[in-house]
């Protein structure tokens, strides 16, 4: 509001001379000065400074004569956060009333807060005369403030974003990427085994390990990004300008990699993991929930594929999971119409060759999906209310298969954490073993690490128990990141299995990693334990593991997990043997996702079935007559468009080289790096939304209309022929 005229002639008329005289109105203010309460300042019409209190000068460290005569704007630069700053410069050259604006000297940036009011003063001919104002030392408050802002936006333990922040940005950022035609990415990180750092080291330790995970989060990402922490052991990280699958499963790789690396913790050394799934905006959806959801997805779905994994979300994830939500809920009915049976994997003796026992691995003869095996019926089962009534049934339906072959032969069986907890799991292994009259040492409980982060009573209990009762123990995925030998000074074990990742990083880094295998077979050796390495493939390993002395051994390179039958086969001659075979590997997971699919050639789409993918190239089946050079582009599904020149062809069937090779999709299988872009499609005339599996005619150089004749026709007898 502005001044018109001196305060003194609005004033009714003796009230001030009334009050106090002038001398002591001066001395009031004097005094008001020197307390450092209140102070003032003036300027002339220029914005140059007339007067200002010597606190003022005195708490900026800067003397009266220096401030006297400079503009006021370049004394004081606006202290506000986050954009909300007022301009100095724009209220004082607009001769404009400002209240409540927190300033600090240009000069000392890190300085004393002050909150400026001004009042612009104007002759009785309203010519513009200069600025009145006060002044107040506001610093204590203004960081109180800043600190609680802070806290609003971040997480206190890492001082990353929190999840109100990360959702405000992702929200802001894509609605402002959708106008501009741009993408991002969102990454969901879950840490793997965390919860076992809170119960073993406890959670001052666990928050030390979360700020040593967001030090290596921010350090792993060498691009502009958001990470925050939404809470637990649960990670975000926004990468705006993005799309390029290679370059993001590569940086989710790194990160992964970086992660599970150990941690050196006040308690104690320690290793964790991380599993991370990757969404795409627009491509996977366009509002925040949709990508965020989208990551979960992806997430649950790396989760699920054995941890320390990235996951690419796509169409078919939703589907897969309400599956295995569904296969969770008939696992009872599993149990009941024994729909579940063992396999059984040969564990070879290192120096004779010889097949001394056999690891049961839990399988489901679904109705609808077939054949489920171990490795993914592990993984179905881990979340589940009855794992450890699958547990025990595992235990009673090995010692039933163990009666029937030699006594030399021992079963080993997996002992879930809630199973082993249990309060009646010994009278049940002792029941399980009278039933089927085999001998208590035939029967090898792996028991994992885990187990020791329950109540110690009733683990100490328990493994006193089954000591008694004559059964091997064996300490399973030893070196997987908790090994301690308190474990081995506690409990009667028999032998100690080496953790599968510790084994396979050994062949691929022949320093530290095989030097720890070395190690544990040592203290093994000292300690008068057995141990067991499994998961070997390559030669080269097997050599390795020999060299270090691990005496028993399993993998690939032996033999895959057998049925009943095939057991009863191999030891009705005697003693069994397995030589190991370099040309046995482990069967790659065929995924039938592309079955029937698009290739379109001259604005034309013709089905085909692919036969065969590979990162270079594909093989499909249903065309005749498509000469070497042909060019097509393959539509793999969701988007995925690839460029590819037939190199081969052989009645109905051709050979295809991709123009750009396909990279991992996270999960074992391929994709393409980019993907269709949803503003190309919106651009063809389609709503802006998440890609969704189908055909994308309308792209690529143009709509595929159809319009035209096909060059190529379906080879005879092809279900395809009708078209």
């Amino acid at each position: 509001m502005s001044v018109r005229g001196s305060a003194a002639s609005r004033a009714p008329r003796g009230e001030v001379a009334s009050a106090l005289s002038d001398g002591e109105r001066l001395a009031m203010l004097d005094e008001l000065e020197r307390s450092g309460l209140g102070w003032f300042w003036a300027s002339d019409a220029a914005g140059k400074l007339t007067y200002i209190s010597a606190k003022i000068a005195e708490r900026l460290d800067v003397s009266l004569d220096t401030l006297l005569g400079q503009p006021l704007t370049a004394i004081f630069t606006a202290a506000e956060r986050e954009g909300r700053s007022k301009s100095l410069p724009l209220m004082m050259g607009a001769h404009k009333a400002f209240s409540g604006m927190a300033v600090r000297a240009a000069r000392r940036p890190d300085g004393p807060v002050l909150r400026l009011a001004g009042q612009p003063i104007f002759s009785d001919g309203d010519r513009f005369l200069g600025f009145r104002g006060t002044g107040a030392d506001i610093t204590n408050e203004f960081f109180r403030e800043e600190e609680t802002a802070r806290l609003v936006r971040v997480d206190s333990l890492t001082g990353l974003s929190n999840r109100h922040r990360m959702a405000h940005h992702i929200e802001t950022t894509l609605t402002a990427f959708k106008a501009a035609k741009r993408n991002c990415a969102v990454m969901m990180l879950d840490l793997d085994r965390f919860k076992h750092v809170n119960d073993t080291l406890g959670h001052a330790a666990g928050d030390q390990l979360l700020k040593q995970v967001a030090e290596r989060l921010t350090r792993a990402i060498d691009r502009e990004c958001e990470i925050g922490r939404l809470g637990g052991d649960e990670f975000q990280v926004m990468l705006p300008d993005i799309d390029d699958r290679g370059v993001l499963g590569e940086l989710a790789a790194k990160i992964i990699a970086m992660l599970r690396q150990p941690y050196s913790l006040d308690e104690g050394r320690c290793v964790i993991g991380a599993s991370v799934g990757v969404a795409i905006a627009p491509h996977d959806g366009v509002t925040c929930d949709e990508i965020v959801r989208a990551a979960d997805l992806a997430l649950y779905a790396a989760k699920n594929g054995g941890r320390g994994q990235y996951r690419f979300f796509s169409g078919e994830l939703e589907n897969e999971t309400i599956f295995r939500r569904r296969l969770e809920q008939h696992l009872g009915e599993a149990l009941q119409e024994e729909q579940l049976f063992l396999q059984f994997e040969p564990i070879v003796d290192a120096a004779s060759q010889a097949v001394q026992g056999l690891e049961a691995h839990v399988c489901w003869d679904h109705a609808e999906r077939g054949i489920i095996d171990h490795e993914e019926f592990a993984q179905i089962v881990e979340g589940s209310s009855l794992l450890g009534e699958v547990g025990m049934w595992a235990i009673g339906e090995a010692c039933r298969s163990a009666a029937q072959w030699p006594e030399n032969l021992r079963i080993a069986v997996n002992v879930p954490v809630p199973l082993f907890l249990s309060e009646t799991f010994v009278e049940d292994v002792s029941a399980a073993l009278d039933a089927t009259g085999i001998a208590a040492g035939r029967l090898e409980l792996e028991i994992s690490e885990a187990v020791f982060f329950g109540d110690t009573t009733i683990v100490d209990r328990t493994l006193a128990s089954l000591f008694k009762l004559g059964v091997r123990m064996t300490l399973d995925e030893f070196g997987s990141g908790y090994s301690s030998l308190a474990y081995l000074r506690r409990a009667p074990f028999d032998a100690i299995k080496i953790d599968q990742k510790l084994v396979a990083e050994s062949e691929r880094h022949d320093s530290r990693e095989l030097g720890l295998v070395r190690a544990i077979v040592a203290l093994a050796g000292a300690l008068g334990m057995d141990t067991i390495a499994n998961g070997i493939e390559s030669p080269a390993l097997l050599a390795m593991l020999n060299e270090s002395g691990v005496r028993y051994l399993q993998g690939p390179i032996f033999s895959e997990p057998v049925d009943q039958d095939m057991v009863a086969d191999e030891i009705a001659g005697g003693t069994w043997k397995i030589t190991p075979d370099s040309n046995r590997t482990r069967r790659a997971k065929r995924r039938t996702v592309f079955r029937k699919i698009q290739v379109f050639h001259d604005d034309y789409a013709y089905e085909v079935t692919l036969r065969n993918l590979s990162r270079t190239g594909a093989f499909i089946q249903g065309l005749a007559d498509v000469p070497k050079g042909t060019q097509f582009v393959v539509d793999l599904g969701g988007g995925q468009l690839a460029v590819a020149t037939v190199t081969r062809s052989s009645g109905d069937t051709q050979g295809l080289e991709f123009e750009q090779s396909l990279i991992d999709d996270g999960s074992g299988g391929l994709c393409t790096r980019n993907r269709v872009s949803p503003y190309a499609l919106a651009s063809a005339g389609a709503p802006l939304a998440a890609l969704a599996p189908g055909s994308y005619q309308g792209m690529m150089g143009g709509l595929i209309d159809q319009s035209g004749a096909p060059k190529f026709g379906y080879a005879p007898g092809s279900r395809l022929e009708a078209g």
